[in-house]
């Protein structure tokens, strides 16, 4: 792993902070806002499954980094920065997804709780969703540490001899960062408790459907050895279905 790191210092512009600081302070960033806007919009601090999602979200976050810079010390820069050879329909369903599984959910979930929108959700219910978050997060986490490529935007990075990867969660689909993505979407709400937050949960889960069929599509076309993987791996999302 010294190499890894020793090679990727090297290359890097002495103008930019390390990755890795960047990713942290963006973490962080992210964790104060998320703070912000569900205890702002529910009027309260004493919410407690909303202070639960908050740690957990935290936690594994931290642990997902780690795993990053130990296994692919490379991969922080590539998704350090958002790159600008992207697939311009991935930009655009990119920026919706964010507007759907984090502008909308996190203040209407927090109006829900103040307001009282939805019924009361029983605890255990709310609970096994926080397990079901946590096992989705640590999926997506798998998908990192299998995948060198694991990139935030549909690209081939040829600049890092991007090659098909068919280890890990990939040997069972195509796809296991959407699964991971899907379930916390509809996690989410079930653990603040807000019923409504399901609307731009299962919009956002359409959307991810979308993305897995154009993203699929791109692989298939332009990266070599997909088609046969895609062989050996027929499923993109849901084994024995899709």
């Amino acid at each position: 792993m010294s190499n890894n790191l020793s090679a990727g210092k090297a290359n890097r512009d002495p103008g930019k902070s390390s990755p890795l600081l960047r990713a942290v302070i963006r973490l962080a960033v992210f964790v104060l806002f998320m703070a912000a806007v569900l205890f702002i919009s529910a009027g309260r601090l004493n919410w407690v499954m909303a202070w639960l999602y908050i740690g957990l979200h935290l936690v594994c976050s931290a642990v997902g980094l780690l795993v990053i810079l130990s296994r692919h010390p490379d991969l922080m820069d590539e998704r350090a920065d958002a790159p600008k050879d992207a697939k311009g329909w991935d930009k655009i369903l990119s920026s919706i997804l964010i507007v759907l599984t984090l502008l909308v959910p996190l203040p209407l979930a927090g109006l829900d709780a103040r307001f009282g929108w939805s019924p009361q959700l029983p605890l255990g219910i709310q609970l096994a969703a926080l397990v079901v978050w946590a096992l989705a997060t640590g999926l997506g986490i798998w998908a990192g540490a299998s995948n060198r490529f694991y990139s935030r935007v549909v690209r081939i990075q040829k600049e890092r001899a991007h090659v098909v990867v068919s280890d890990g969660p990939y040997q069972y689909v195509r796809h296991p960062g959407y699964v991971g993505a899907m379930l916390n979407t509809f996690a989410l709400p079930l653990i603040l408790g807000s019923l409504w937050t399901l609307i731009p949960a299962g919009i956002a889960a359409c959307l991810l459907i979308v993305r897995t069929v154009l993203e699929d599509r791109t692989l298939h076309e332009e990266l070599d050895g997909y088609k046969e993987y895609a062989g050996r791996v027929p499923y993109r999302l849901l084994p024995g279905v899709w």
